[in-house]
């Protein structure tokens, strides 16, 4: 009885991943990289979870929308777990993170102006068609 306890509080991989926002095999993967553990498994050997991992699959999808390599968000993932406050370097990272898409933002907006004057520049030339090549006549000599 003890074991249907677990399981009904237990949620498959397909309820993880409609709640998380994440496909299956996204799943897979992060279990297999160790940022996630299943709880438990079925008597057929599916991974099941507990409810938290939806939360921390939550926090995952944050930081590598980040672009965090998947080995810091190891360690932000178990700072989290054991209790240790990781605010400091959390908030450290997000600055330098928001600095870098600061910085492309203002990178693609000078390649946005060029654009704009590339095609300003075709508009000005009044829409005109190239000449066709003017016939060269051969002549055959005698």
């Amino acid at each position: 009885m003890e074991s249907q306890v677990v399981l009904a509080r237990s949620l498959q991989i397909g309820v993880v991943a409609s709640r998380s926002g994440l496909t299956v095999k996204t799943i897979r993967f992060y279990c297999d990289e160790g940022l996630i553990q299943p709880s438990s498994r079925s008597e057929g050997g599916y991974r099941l979870f507990d409810e938290a991992v939806v939360v921390e699959l939550g926090l995952v999808r944050t930081l590598r929308a980040m672009e965090l390599p998947l080995a810091d968000v190891r360690q932000i993932l178990e700072a989290r777990r054991s209790g240790a406050c990781t605010c400091r370097d959390l908030k450290a990272r997000i600055r330098r993170k928001a600095g870098e898409i600061s910085e492309k933002i203002t990178a693609m907006q000078n390649l946005e102006a060029e654009l704009f004057a590339l095609l300003n520049s075709w508009e000005t030339c009044g829409g005109r068609t190239p000449a066709p090549p003017t016939p060269v006549l051969v002549t055959a000599e005698r």
